[in-house]
């Protein structure tokens, strides 16, 4: 029987976490993402499953405690909002040059600098173009919904243990906020230290068997073995864009104007979409699930079919960047967004559809 409930989308994390089989969840809390840790807290689950939630001293010291758990094969996670998850990047690095798996969630707000507790979608540079040093990539997942809040958990954790590698699932505090029914996901249980060595042989989980000893870092100081280790990240972050790319398209196979939009703003997107269709103006729209790899192709295919593209952000224009270098100079792109908190409409995104494109 399904598990429906009414919840938050930061609540929808938290049960997810719990139910996905998670061993860790370490963080600081910082508004609009503190409900994860404390219905964590509320939860207990380290009486259920034996999880563990620790609130760290800062994020700085989270994202360490992820980085040693995670050496050790545990399914862990942490959790923030903008300026938190600026503070962790040097670790994020690090766990990316040690390829090892974990989830992060960012349920951002509006910045630079400490900004605001409203919504944004601000950090998709920091995200998808790497916050922290070196080439490195995170998988991104971009939820749309609290349902999405709850599957992503699970998803993202499949994804990092898949590729051995860092997954983000990157909301913001709209969604986060947000009060939904939402089912459940069917509770996995946590594996066990038998399963753990079996699967992940790469783990520090003791000399068992007088195997040798597993050494986990991103230090190289031979920088001949450096490039490879380089060459060797390269080719995995293209086996994850050709196999992992997500996307959603609503209307596009008689679109006129494309609309190009996620999390949050897909969601007024849509709405913007049936309006406009009911006054005889045909939107379609694309939403990327994916923010990393970008649904790149998706977008160039439709470039041909229609007359123009808007791509739809709270921020100053970012993705829209990788719109147009999917689209290549083949159709007019335009930016539309609202700065500071302000959430924009969809009577907005209609008229910045005509004022722009048309």
């Amino acid at each position: 029987m399904e598990d429906v409930r009414l919840m938050k989308g930061n609540e929808a994390i938290a049960h997810a976490a719990i139910r996905s089989g998670a061993d860790g969840y370490f963080g600081y809390p910082i508004t609009p993402q503190s409900e994860v840790m404390e219905t964590l807290m509320a939860e207990k689950p380290w009486e259920t499953t034996g999880m563990v939630v620790l609130q760290a001293e800062s994020e700085v010291s989270s994202i360490n405690m992820v980085y040693g758990a995670a050496g050790s094969g545990k399914r862990v996670m942490t959790s923030s909002s903008s300026p938190g998850m600026s503070l962790m990047q040097e670790g994020v690095s690090y766990i990316a040059g040690a390829e090892l798996p974990c989830l992060l969630v960012n349920v951002m707000r509006g910045g630079p600098g400490l900004g605001t507790i409203q919504p944004s979608q601000a950090d998709y540079f920091q995200t998808v173009k790497g916050g922290g040093h070196g080439d490195y990539r995170l998988i991104t997942l971009a939820p749309s919904s609290v349902q999405e809040m709850a599957d992503f958990v699970a998803l993202g954790f499949d994804l990092a243990f898949k590729y051995r590698t860092p997954a983000m699932v990157l909301s913001d505090g709209m969604i986060g906020q947000l009060m939904e029914k939402v089912v459940l996901p069917p509770f996995r249980p946590r594996k066990t230290d038998e399963e753990i060595e079996k699967e992940s042989p790469w783990a520090t989980t003791g000399r068992k068997g007088g195997r040798e000893p597993n050494i986990i870092t991103s230090l190289e100081l031979d920088p001949s073995i450096m490039e490879k280790r380089n060459l060797h990240l390269l080719e995995k972050y293209r086996q994850i864009e050709e196999n992992e790319v997500r996307y959603e398209e609503i209307g596009c196979e008689d679109a006129d104007y494309l609309l190009v939009a996620f999390g949050s703003s897909a969601r007024i997107c849509q709405k913007a979409m049936e309006v406009a269709r009911g006054e005889g103006l045909k939107l379609g729209l694309l939403r990327p699930i994916t923010l990393w790899p970008f649904p790149t192709k998706a977008i160039s295919d439709r470039a041909d079919k229609v007359k123009g593209i808007l791509s739809v952000e709270l921020n100053a224009g970012q993705m829209v960047e990788d719109v147009r270098l999917a689209v290549n100079g083949r159709v007019k792109v335009e930016h539309f967004g609202r700065l500071g908190g302000i959430v924009f409409t969809p009577d907005e995104i209609i008229a910045a559809v005509k004022e722009k494109l048309m």
